[in-house]
């Protein structure tokens, strides 16, 4: 294969059959095979050209076979070799250089990519301030190089952390310490001012007790040290639950901030905890069971089919392999709809589970309902023909052998004793409702034939609770009115007199000039003064008291010929004065306080 084949350049026509005739002639071996310039060898004139012609990304212009050997493991760098960042070529240029970094005058970078500061004037035009070149590296890392996540890091870089850690933390004990001993001055000074104020109160006390003494008949006043005491002690435990708060926020934050939870990120300052969607808290699949005998495991898929645990069972342990969510979910559902559907094409329906799931779904419900209906049709008529549906409404056995294990025991009455009580039926009424401040609902009160509230006693439904007040007043209101009613059956009282009556009889002890025939004033309120007749008032009040004692029947007219109008009056002419103040005088009044006073005088 000559040199210019394994260029790969156009050959004319001429060139072409030259190369063909020197490439039989060495496959002869009238001339002498090609040299691989790189290694010396001869290649060998039989080798087609698809594998001697090197590919054309490798840019080689000459024959080889360089590509086709297996590159050497010994010219990639160690593992551990990583980059000297920041480390210089021994002393710096004096001066400017061609080539070199304008900015900092180094060889080992143009002036776009200088790091260092930019100057206003660079070395090139001042000649100062010259770099030392950097250190290049090529590290040439293999495989397992490339792929170390902890290549090139540095562990003294952390210890510098944890420096910088002791010295927060140093500050922050510091500072709490403190903050309690601020807080214990406080909490003194408040005991200190508190013994002050007992003491001057234990003086006034003194000074109140000599001007009193005992000669007026007074007790002398208690000391104060009770009071001043608890003072103290409120002051004091002031202090110590400021001192225990600040502590405990101080400890929290502590403890929170060195906390590494996994999964979870505390914020001290705002106190939300972040849940990462990934909790690396579990237990890996091949630490369930470190027999090697046991389920596989597969790192690529990282998966675990079988079960860990061969001799328990799925139910008894916390993870089983893979194979259980197979099984869960609705996989029996759909393995049911795929038999059912090559089960209908079996029998010539057009059925197909991935093309028309819809379709197949829907005619599986309807063959489970039509072999529902057939299954009970075909029920009914074996109960009907040979009987037997007795037997299936039994009640359950349990039900049937009447067995429990609750332990129940009644007395001879029937009574129970012990055991379990049997739960009351509830009302379908609405319970433990109290409207209209009551504490009671109503009708838990009863008296008279009337039902009410046993909170207030109240007979009205609507109406608001006054409590024992209500009680008691509507007790003073029946005594009264049961002492009213004993005084008026009383015979031996003298008779009641009206205040007309007893106006006259003051007025003729005053002026004998006056007589019963003679008008007397009457002042009644809101109608100014009005003046009766006493003939007349004591005709009135016979008339009223006969038409008090006549019938009902008498006083509607039932025993007249003729039929009455409607709205008529048995009566003729004007309501008088007379007629009024006598229909006052005997009308009863059980509800006045004053109806049965009686004046000695």
């Amino acid at each position: 294969m000559s040199g210019s084949a394994a260029v790969g350049g156009k050959l004319s026509r001429e060139d072409f059959r030259k190369e063909k005739l020197i490439e039989e002639q060495r496959k002869a071996g009238t001339l002498p095979a090609e040299v691989d310039p790189e290694t010396g060898r001869d290649i060998n004139p039989h080798i087609p050209q698809y594998i001697s012609k090197p590919p054309w990304y490798l840019d080689i212009q000459h024959a080889t076979l360089k590509h086709q050997r297996y590159e050497d493991a010994s010219v990639s760098s160690d593992m551990n070799t990583w980059y000297a960042r920041g480390s210089r070529q021994g002393p710096a240029a004096t001066k400017y250089r061609k080539g070199a970094c304008e900015n900092c005058g180094a060889m080992t970078h143009k002036t776009k990519e200088c790091m260092d500061r930019p100057r206003k004037k660079g070395a090139k035009w001042s000649g100062q301030g010259f770099q030392a070149d950097e250190v290049i590296q090529q590290v040439q890392l293999g495989f397992e190089g490339k792929r170390d996540r902890w290549n090139g890091y540095n562990a003294m870089d952390h210890i510098k952390q944890v420096e910088e850690w002791e010295v927060i933390e140093e500050k922050r004990r510091l500072k709490r310490e403190k903050e309690a001993q601020e807080a214990l001055a406080a909490a003194a000074a408040k005991t200190t001012a508190a013994k002050t104020n007992e003491s001057a109160a234990s003086k006034l006390d003194g000074v109140a007790a000599v001007h009193n003494g005992d000669a007026d008949g007074f007790k002398q006043p208690a000391p104060r040290s009770g009071l001043v005491s608890a003072e103290v002690a409120a002051a004091a435990a002031a202090a110590a639950a400021a001192v225990d708060d600040s502590s405990d926020d101080e400890d929290e934050d502590k403890y929170a901030e060195k906390a590494n939870v996994a999964g979870q990120k505390l914020d001290t300052k705002s106190r939300i905890t972040v849940r990462n969607l990934r909790i690396r808290e579990d237990t890996a699949k091949y630490l369930r069971n470190l027999d090697v005998n046991s389920a596989h495991y597969d790192p690529k898929t990282r998966s675990m089919r079988a079960n860990p645990h061969n001799d328990k069972d799925a139910s008894e342990v916390t993870y089983a392999g893979d194979n259980i969510l197979r099984y869960s979910g609705d996989v029996s559902k759909i393995a049911q709809l795929q038999s059912f559907a090559w089960q209908a094409e079996g029998r010539g329906k057009d059925v197909h589970l991935q093309a028309n799931p819809t379709q197949a779904e829907l005619l599986y419900k309807e063959y489970q309902a039509k072999k529902g209906q057939v299954a009970e049709t075909q029920k009914k008529s074996i109960l009907e023909k040979y009987g037997g549906a007795e037997h299936l409404d039994a009640p359950p056995k349990e039900l049937l052998l009447a067995e429990t294990e609750h332990y129940v025991e009644y007395s001879e009455t029937g009574r129970l004793i012990k055991g379990q009580e049997q739960a009351k039926q509830k009302s379908k009424y609405e319970e433990d409702i109290f409207p209209l401040n009551h504490t009671t609902i109503w009708g838990s009160w009863w008296k008279d034939g009337q039902w009410g509230y046993a909170c207030c006693h109240a007979i009205l439904r609507a109406s608001y609770c006054g409590g024992k007040a209500a009680i008691e007043a509507a007790k003073a209101s029946h005594e009264q009115l049961i002492q009213s009613s004993l005084s008026n059956t009383n015979t031996t009282a003298p008779p009641k007199k009206s205040l007309l009556e007893q106006y006259v009889q003051r007025a003729s002890k005053e002026g004998p000039a006056m007589s019963k025939t003679d008008y007397s004033t009457k002042t009644r309120l809101g109608e100014g003064d009005a003046l009766l007749d006493l003939n007349k008032l004591a005709q009135a009040r016979e008339a009223e008291q006969k038409r008090k004692s006549m019938g009902v029947s008498e006083l509607n007219g039932d025993q007249r010929d003729g039929k009455r109008k409607y709205n008529s009056f048995n009566g003729s002419g004007e309501l008088t004065e007379e007629q009024l103040e006598a229909y006052r005088m005997e009308r009863q009044r059980g509800e006045d306080p004053m109806a049965n006073y009686i004046d000695e005088e």
